[in-house]
């Protein structure tokens, strides 16, 4: 029997500034609404047509702290992670469910940022760690997600090994100057897509 696979992949602006909370534990919690744009042209119209959607992303850890630091509203994002929906109870009493992007690697495309795209380090050394037998060699940040199973109200702690391959992400940039990590593709590769933020 296959596994299932739950990756979400978004490209897209951010609609207000990160909202940073901190877990009893002392570890930050970064909310974001992050809008995505289709757009398409009506084959009986000709015209084209435009389509936003708002996603709700949670980042943990190290991650929210980069993205308290260096995101804001308008920010361009590529945001890596899986969809978890949470149960918690409304002020009525009545069960609900939030359905959100728990993000494990984030990068910025914005060059405005620092005149490198989301390179936190410089040479594209960025924040990166092995995860899940992958090597980030790209300039992004990148976490290991919280255990579902380690639930406190909804969020989970879990274990980060922050910058652990810092000496392999220069010398991977080093070989051809590609993503050869399987993240995040180079964002200059995004250079027809509409830079218009869609709010």
């Amino acid at each position: 029997m296959a596994r299932g696979v739950n990756k979400v992949i978004l490209i897209g602006n951010l609609g207000q500034d990160p909202e940073v909370r901190f877990l009893p534990s002392g570890s930050p919690v970064c909310n974001l609404r992050l809008a995505t744009t289709d757009t398409w042209t009506d084959r009986q119209s000709g015209q084209r047509q435009e389509r936003t959607e708002w996603h709700s992303v949670v980042m943990f850890n190290k991650l929210a702290e980069i993205a308290q630091q260096y995101v804001k509203k308008g920010s361009r994002l590529y945001i890596e992670g899986r969809l978890q929906t949470r149960k918690w109870q409304g002020q009525d009493g009545q069960d609900r469910y939030s359905t959100e992007i728990v993000a494990n690697d984030m990068q910025m495309l914005d060059s405005r940022s620092g005149g490198q795209g989301g390179d936190f380090g410089g040479q594209g050394g960025g924040y990166g760690q092995q995860s899940g037998g992958h090597d980030q060699q790209g300039g992004s940040a990148r976490q290991n997600a919280p255990a579902g199973g380690q639930n406190q109200g909804g969020y989970g702690q879990g274990q980060n090994n922050y910058g652990q391959n810092s000496q392999q992400n220069g010398q991977g940039n080093q070989q051809g100057g590609q993503n050869q990590g399987g993240g995040a593709p180079n964002p200059g590769s995004f250079d027809d897509f509409d830079d218009e933020i869609p709010f």
